[in-house]
């Protein structure tokens, strides 16, 4: 096998995954951009990915760039990067824009955007910010993790949480936070769906720490109607595979990273960087 990382799209429509790129790269974390390339990062940098390879996206120097990254309401990038210290939110051409430290971007919508960040007590918890004024909220209390926020279109947060014991699914909305379900895996990164249906997200096996690279992983969808999950991706990943939000722009087919079982680190698996704080 001569890729590591194979870039794919899921049709709702059809249930069939379609490759757009295999590449011997890491790359990870596929945003869907509207006009149908997709931002991803590896080595430390941003890049543009198309059916016709790779192209880097110049970010300024000194900047090593993780996989929380995607687009504004405006289209622009914006990305978290480390700089030898916590990890930063910049937007491209525009600077840092998230002054505290550490933070990792997630989600945007209208004037807002939502991102995970440890501050004093170094516990990881989501925050919102509305980009006219500046100000940060931080919606999550106690002294569980909380990771992976992204904003459904009606402005709900939906997120992954070990409050109940280990990584499930949850969401912030006018009462305050509410777990959404609960089952035996371990679940991450949810990402609703533009037009409100569904919720996407990553189910790790039952008893995994974190959210490590190379393993055995699926991708579920749950109808957001009827509260019916299911299954639809069976994959070698994790992290990597769907951080950020995937969807495109329609609603009707999602971005993901399988990596190939046969480039797997022999390694032990690093830290979750979110908690190397």
């Amino acid at each position: 096998m001569s890729w590591r990382s194979s870039l794919e799209v899921y049709d709702l429509a059809t249930g069939t995954c379609r490759v757009i790129l295999r590449t011997e790269r890491l790359i990870e974390a596929p945003n869907w951009h509207p006009e149908g390339w997709f931002l991803v990062n590896g080595e430390g940098r941003l890049w543009r990915a198309t059916a016709a390879g790779l192209k880097v996206i110049e970010t300024p120097e000194g900047l090593a760039c993780n996989n929380d990254h995607g687009f504004l309401p405006d289209g622009r990038i914006v990305f978290s990067a480390h700089r030898g210290r916590g990890a930063e939110i910049h937007v491209l051409g525009a600077g840092q824009m998230v002054p505290a430290m550490p933070s990792w971007w997630h989600g945007a919508q209208g004037t807002r955007i939502t991102y995970a960040c440890a501050r004093g007590d170094r516990i990881v918890r989501i925050a919102v910010m509305d980009l006219q004024t500046g100000v940060e909220q931080v919606l999550t209390p106690g002294t569980a993790h909380h990771d992976g926020p992204d904003f459904a279109p009606d402005g709900t947060i939906w997120f992954n949480s070990d409050a109940s014991g280990r990584a499930q699914i949850w969401r912030i909305g006018a009462d305050g936070p509410e777990q959404v379900f609960a089952d035996p895996n371990v679940n991450w990164f949810p990402h609703p769906s533009p037009d409100g249906r569904h919720v996407l997200y990553l189910a790790y096996p039952p008893g995994t720490e974190g959210h490590p690279r190379d393993l055995d992983v699926g991708l579920c969808l749950m109808d957001c109607a009827t509260g019916a999950r299911r299954r639809v991706v069976d994959l070698f990943g994790g992290q990597g595979s769907i951080n950020v939000p995937c969807w495109a722009p329609d609603g009707q087919a999602f971005a993901f990273m399988r990596y190939a079982p046969a480039f797997m680190r022999s390694a032990p698996a690093a830290a979750d960087p979110k908690t190397a704080v």
